[in-house]
């Protein structure tokens, strides 16, 4: 009789838990994973591709005001929220689906419960049932942030955005980050009141100031508001179901239908058994792990959020691959977690890879920036005032670029290509000897002064 019940017990079936189950079984490996809600994990069920949906779905309140240049009318448009919503569930529902039908064609058992550790080898589940496993993978992800203050169980979170009932009149985002920063878009497109309210006056953190300013303009532009270095005090609740905000010490409260907590998300940890297993926690929560993503457990890794990593679905994928070649296929491999492209899905939209100015300065000190300030031939035809931003950071004097930054229609679109290019350590002169493709927006990155 074999030793363990699996050669590999996986723990949440998201982006990073699905790949090392599926390669890992490719690679021979029994394999088995649970899931205590729904195969495909944060980013297809209720994170990036539902919002991604929500994002082309807002985008038709501008498209349909400047159809009117381009000869195009629509009479008596309006939009229908159940509409929308449904199809994006139905969506969701076909991903996963999808993802399902993946693992169970690559052998891999599914096993639709809660998970708990209790020991190195040992997994309970909510059903009862105790099974073994010779290696065990935790990648359970991140789960949404709320604050402590009177009121705040009256809060939403990113996750029942997909599900409102109906669209809500008025809503207040409670961050400054790129969740906060994307529903702000959607919601605003949608035709919804959006005050984002931010402790700091700074939003999203990382990113190149330059961009995140732009930002700022041309949300205001679109009615989007800001309350800068604002805290909450309290939110009561009306009997019409409305929402009575308190903040900053005023008497007089904002009245919101929806307040989104947008304030970060932390490791979901909660009940897993770490402790049982013996597992090392950081001091924020998340599980520590080794560039193999081993815990301090031999036989116990972790992948994705849960870890204090990048947060990124696509590095989540990557560290799931990495881990199933080094257990399962004797080949060990690790994850370059540097020069990782990213984009927030605001509206419009922003791309960025490698260091932001702030950061060529401190680390190289000797920095030339190039940069393009224009309107897309698109909005100069529709009168729209929106300027999108290009800007490219290199070390002086070699020219080798440090960092790519733009705001703009399609900007993540025209990054990704672009990214390969400054992950490989080219020089502006690879891009000023590139041919511009007109007319295009990502022209502007070979014609940079």
């Amino acid at each position: 009789m074999a030793e363990y019940d699996y050669d590999l017990f996986v723990i949440g079936a998201g982006s990073g838990g699905t790949r090392a189950a599926r390669v890992s079984a490719s690679f021979g490996a029994k394999v088995a994973v649970a899931e205590e809600y729904r195969v495909g994990g944060t980013c297809v069920i209720r994170g990036c591709v539902p919002k991604k949906l929500l994002v082309y779905g807002s985008h038709f309140s501008e498209e349909l005001e400047d159809g009117k240049n381009f000869g195009w009318t629509w009479d008596n448009a309006k939009f229908d929220w159940p509409t929308l919503r449904d199809h994006v569930l139905k969506d969701v529902d076909r991903l996963n689906n999808a993802y399902t039908d993946t693992l169970k064609n690559h052998g891999v058992e599914i096993i639709l419960e809660r998970a708990e550790l209790t020991g190195p080898h040992e997994i309970r589940l909510a059903g009862g049932k105790t099974v073994t496993a010779k290696h065990i993978l935790i990648a359970v992800g991140a789960w949404p942030l709320v604050a402590e203050f009177p009121g705040s169980e009256h809060m939403s979170t990113s996750n029942e955005m997909f599900h409102l009932e109906k669209l809500p009149e008025s809503m207040i985002i409670s961050g400054g980050g790129y969740i906060a920063n994307e529903f702000a878009g959607i919601f605003n497109g949608l035709g919804c009141d959006v005050t984002v309210v931010n402790r700091s006056d700074i939003i999203l953190r990382g990113y190149d100031e330059s961009v995140r300013d732009r930002l700022i303009q041309i949300s205001l532009a679109k009615g989007i508001s800001y309350k800068f270095n604002c805290a909450f005090d309290r939110i009561e609740k009306r009997e019409d179901g409305a929402l009575d905000v308190y903040m900053d010490g005023k008497s007089a409260p904002v009245r919101a239908d929806v307040v989104l907590a947008a304030t970060g998300r932390r490791p979901k940890i909660d009940g897993l058994g770490l402790d049982k297993a013996g597992v090392e926690l950081s001091e924020t929560g998340a599980i520590k792990v080794n560039e193999y993503s081993q815990t301090n457990v031999e036989n116990i890794y972790a992948v994705g959020d849960v870890t204090d990593r990048v947060q990124l679905t696509p590095v989540a994928i990557r560290e799931g691959q990495a881990f199933a070649e080094t257990v399962f296929n004797n080949n060990p491999r690790t994850v370059d977690y540097s020069c990782i492209p990213s984009a927030v899905f605001s509206q419009p939209p922003i791309a960025s890879v490698g260091l932001t100015e702030g950061q060529a300065r401190e680390k190289y000190g000797n920095i030339k920036i190039y940069s393009s300030d224009f309107r897309a031939m698109r909005n100069v035809f529709a009168d729209r005032a929106e300027r999108s931003l290009y800007k490219m950071i290199v070390e002086h004097p070699s020219e080798k670029i440090l960092g790519l930054h733009m705001i703009g229609p399609d900007a993540p679109e025209i990054l990704q290509a672009a990214a390969v290019a400054v992950k490989a350590g080219l020089t502006k002169q690879a891009f000023d000897d590139t041919v511009a493709l007109h007319p295009s927006m990502a022209e502007e990155l070979v014609l940079l002064k």
